[in-house]
């Protein structure tokens, strides 16, 4: 006797949701240690061992998925740009991280899905109707409260958050396009392939010698950075977008408490509406996306 499909799905949803949180609960605590290691080590060096300790979880799902044969490619030159992109968006995140209290330079970072919507539109032909139209305007709308311009508390660096969050965007959807051809495992090496080389290209112009107690911050932030990717991933292939992807706005809660346990910054009025706004827009986003989808699903059907 089977079980009825709302039963049997129930527990793929919840792990889906599980594997969400995990995941972004991994991504702030990175992000918290590689705000420490700016303290001492270059933006660069970071880059590097972000991405050269990541390849131990990259190469065991590797060896999990069919060996060497699930990074076959014919688009090389295609992951090369998506490549850049995402690491001049990493750069961007790792240094807004050294110039902002955490908590700020995450929910600026937030903003990336509204630029992701904007972006569909010219780079991948999508249609985006006046509803989320207006949701992206008033996301914006949070950024600017976030960034005070004009109140005499602006920092330029918040540019730099703003920045990555664009580049993030751009990226995503160079992954949506390669997506169309390429495995999920293909698109997370050849990043951080690339990633380990343009972060090893800098060592010889600006580098620090860690010491052997300082050793387990960098090896930990590749580690645990190349972990959540696929825990992400993972959780985008049981549960629905629309059912998950709010909770990765659970990094803005994970970023502000860490940003006061271990700095003491204590997120003050702009910042909290600001970033309210930005989550309620991105929230109605996913909501709206979920229902154009099922209505196009729905037309091809009954056609």
């Amino acid at each position: 006797m089977s079980l009825p499909a709302t039963a049997a799905a129930r527990p793929s949803v919840l792990s889906g949701i599980g594997l969400m949180v995990l995941s972004v609960l991994l991504f702030t605590t990175m992000d918290m240690l590689v705000k420490l290691a700016s303290e001492r080590f270059p933006i660069g060096q970071i880059v590097f061992v972000r991405n050269l300790f990541a390849f131990l979880p990259v190469m065991l799902v590797i060896s999990r998925s069919g060996g060497f044969a699930a990074i076959r490619t014919r688009n090389l030159l295609a992951h090369a740009l998506r490549g850049g992109i995402g690491i001049l968006s990493m750069v961007c995140f790792f240094l807004s991280y050294s110039l902002l209290p955490l908590g700020e330079a995450v929910s600026l970072a937030s903003s990336g899905p509204l630029f992701m919507t904007a972006l569909s539109v010219p780079l991948l032909g999508e249609r985006v109707g006046p509803r989320r139209w207006s949701a992206v305007i008033v996301g914006f709308v949070g950024v600017l409260i976030m960034m005070r311009p004009g109140s005499g508390v602006f920092q330029p660096a918040a540019l730099v958050a703003i920045t990555a969050a664009l580049c993030y965007a751009i990226a995503m959807t160079q992954v949506r396009r390669l997506s169309r051809s390429e495995s999920s495992t293909a698109i997370v090496f050849y990043f951080t392939l690339f990633a380990t080389i343009v972060g090893a290209a800098t060592l010889p112009f600006d580098a620090v010698m860690p010491t052997w107690s300082e050793m387990p911050l960098l090896v930990a932030i590749g580690l645990i950075g190349g972990v959540a990717q696929f825990t992400m991933t993972a959780a985008f292939r049981r549960t629905a977008v629309a059912i998950i992807a709010p909770f990765d706005y659970l990094g803005l809660v994970f970023a502000m408490t860490l940003g006061y346990l271990v700095w003491g910054d204590l997120p003050d009025v702009w910042l909290v509406t600001g970033a309210a706004i930005v989550v309620a827009s991105g929230i109605y986003i996913v909501h709206r996306e979920t229902m154009v989808g099922r209505q196009r699903r729905a037309a091809l059907a009954s056609g």
